[in-house]
């Protein structure tokens, strides 16, 4: 089988940092390009990091790529305003996917958030409505949107509120059954798992995966 490339945005956060590991470790994957705004340090013989401007990806020279993912995101306190927020999370997300269709990449991932919906009085739910709308237009074999909830793992930045809410999210995720289950946090490189093994095998295309499906793929991945 013909080793596949890659391409990674969003590869310095808490799900890009996980997928980058996996992509890197598999066996289908002979090319990872790493798309950053800044040099990561990061050496692998698999790994190509390229620098960009995501306000300007139409101007990208790279690699042709089979599979991409995008686990790029913001917060609006991060961002400084809604229109720089809405600029990241659903604008950078949108050029992504034009430029990977213009070169013909046959899936898509993308990290979006539970609840998710364009009609929600949340700002931040109608944005990721955008960004899956975005990917979902392209012309890609499979596009696939990944819904967690609460994401549970070790950030670069130390979080006392997440400090906090982890071990309560764990204590609890009991409470949250049948249609609730969507709800439950799930841990961040379960969620990576997920995008890649989805990438390997998911059928042909658009797909919402919340709680349930992502702990699906995420093991038949790490059972594979």
């Amino acid at each position: 089988m013909t080793p596949r490339t890659a391409w990674i945005a969003g590869a310095s956060g808490l799900v890009g940092s996980h997928c980058l590991r996996l992509l890197l470790a598999r066996p289908e994957y002979g090319q990872v390009i790493s798309l950053v705004r800044r040099p990561s340090g990061i050496s692998d013989p698999k790994l190509q990091e390229i620098v960009v401007d995501f306000r300007d990806l139409e101007n990208l020279q790279a690699p042709k790529p089979d599979d991409v993912f995008c686990a790029l995101g913001t917060t609006i306190k991060k961002a400084g305003s809604r229109e720089a927020f809405r600029r990241v999370d659903a604008g950078y997300a949108d050029a992504l996917a034009v430029k990977a269709a213009a070169l013909g990449a046959k899936r898509f991932l993308l990290v979006s958030s539970v609840a998710t919906d364009p009609r929600s009085p949340n700002f931040y739910l109608r944005v990721k409505a955008e960004a899956e709308a975005a990917v979902a237009a392209q012309p890609f074999e499979m596009a696939g949107m990944l819904r967690p909830s609460f994401l549970m793992g070790d950030r670069a930045e130390s979080r006392l509120g997440e400090r906090i809410a982890i071990p309560l999210a764990r204590a609890f995720a009991f409470l949250l059954f049948g249609p609730m289950r969507i709800y439950r946090a799930i841990e961040a490189k379960t969620v990576a798992e997920a995008m890649v093994g989805a990438a390997l095998h998911a059928a042909p295309g658009r797909h919402i995966w919340h709680y349930d499906a992502m702990q699906d793929w995420a093991n038949g991945l790490c059972s594979g």
